[in-house]
């Protein structure tokens, strides 16, 4: 199942955000064991002919749960071979930087007021000593799990990236962009981790726990999330994890006892800004789309208001879209997109406002214009009433998408 919490919040690093009601957009795959026996049989043959689409991965579904589980996810701090440009895989060579250690501290004072049960952890060394740091002098024993280490990269392991490409050349060139697809040695690596991380979730929902801290890497906690929220293969390098980026899901029980409700509550969160211009998750990004969340109204306190924000803003709301706005101001906005509700087109304004004055330093200087409109298709409360339909897609599972 999947789910997208829609609530009034900055970004996606808002420490509110699970504590707002949301509208749940629920992805219901077949339970048949005929359909997953289906899915088994054509991955496999699929495989043996060398391309697999990454639909193949959508998973069957997760096991029951009794109660409900938050479980947050931490890639390690930066490693001596993330300093070094070398690719690690799950090679346990490297150990956390002092950047990586002051990262981790960072991350514990980030997740200081989490009560957490449980924390699993890779067994290489720079994802363990990161949940060290971030798990303090809890009491509780962290436990390590094999199937929480890095992505198996085999011979490229140990390699400089640009010795991998001179070495390996074709094969190098696929892991950059076809890595679903990518073999070496014998091996589909992405195709191992992401069945890999099915395994780690059933251990993971099997152990009796609330609060659940995860520390892995940067592939492993990628595909984490993905089979989590139904995505496959071809996912892999879009759900980027920062050193010590923070995801976290929330697990509910499915009131049919069947697979539980997954709600995908924040991803990468970081202490620096998410939005820190000139990349994209260490990747070059010709054109960026960011998304921002109205702030407060007085319609989200009260059970009565479906949709809070066709009130304006509370004053919170006020500092929350102005804290945006300064969020945003190293970036240059060139045009802003606002559903025509009261809220959203308040916290555009307030971005919009700080954009056109930011180069605007001197008695001269003319004010930059931000393009700014309403698009009514980014209305929610419409999307809610043109989808109260089932709309059913042809897919390898027949999936069901409701809302």
């Amino acid at each position: 199942m999947l789910s997208f919490p829609v609530t009034p919040s900055l970004l996606n690093h808002s420490h509110l955000l699970h504590h707002r009601p949301y509208f749940s957009f629920t992805v219901r795959s077949s339970s048949s064991s005929s359909a997953v026996q289906e899915v088994e049989e054509s991955s496999k043959s699929t495989a043996d002919a060398g391309e697999l689409s990454s639909e193949l991965y959508v998973s069957p579904p997760f096991p029951q749960i009794r109660a409900a589980k938050r479980v947050v996810l931490v890639r390690h701090g930066q490693s001596t071979w993330n300093a070094e440009g070398r690719i690690q895989g799950s090679s346990d060579f490297s150990v956390l930087t002092k950047k990586g250690e002051a990262q981790a501290e960072t991350s514990r004072q980030m997740l200081f007021d989490e009560s957490f049960d449980v924390c699993f952890s890779s067994p290489l060394i720079r994802s363990k000593r990161t949940a060290e740091i971030i798990w303090g002098n809890r009491k509780e024993e962290i436990l390590t799990d094999y199937d929480l280490r890095e992505i198996d990269l085999y011979s490229f392991q140990g390699l400089l990236k640009h010795e991998g490409k001179t070495k390996f050349g074709p094969a190098y060139r696929q892991w950059q962009v076809n890595p679903a697809n990518f073999s070496i040695d014998g091996h589909y690596p992405v195709r191992e981790l992401w069945a890999r991380a099915r395994n780690c979730w059933t251990k993971i929902l099997a152990h009796e726990s609330k609060s659940v801290l995860v520390v892995a890497h940067n592939a492993v906690n990628q595909a984490l999330v993905a089979t989590a929220i139904g995505l496959g293969t071809g996912f892999f390098r879009i759900l980027l994890q920062s050193n010590c980026g923070v995801s976290v899901l929330d697990f509910t029980p499915s009131v049919d006892g069947g697979s539980p409700h997954i709600c995908l509550n924040r991803l990468n969160q970081t202490p620096n800004s998410p939005v820190a211009a000139g990349s994209s998750g260490g990747r070059k990004a010709s054109k960026r789309i960011i998304l921002v969340c109205y702030g407060t109204t007085q319609g989200d306190s009260e059970a009565s208001v479906a949709y809070s924000a066709e009130q304006p803003m509370n004053m919170l709301g006020i500092i929350q879209a102005q804290k945006t706005a300064e969020l945003l101001l190293d970036l240059n906005v060139s045009s802003i997109v606002s559903s025509p509700k009261n809220a959203c087109v308040q916290t555009a304004e307030a971005i919009s406002r700080v954009q056109e004055a930011a180069d605007c330093l001197g008695a001269d200087c003319v004010p930059r214009y931000v393009e700014l409109k309403k698009m009514n298709d980014l209305d929610v409360e419409d999307i809610l009433q043109q989808s109260k339909k089932v709309i059913h897609l042809k897919s390898i599972y027949n999936n069901t998408f409701t809302l």
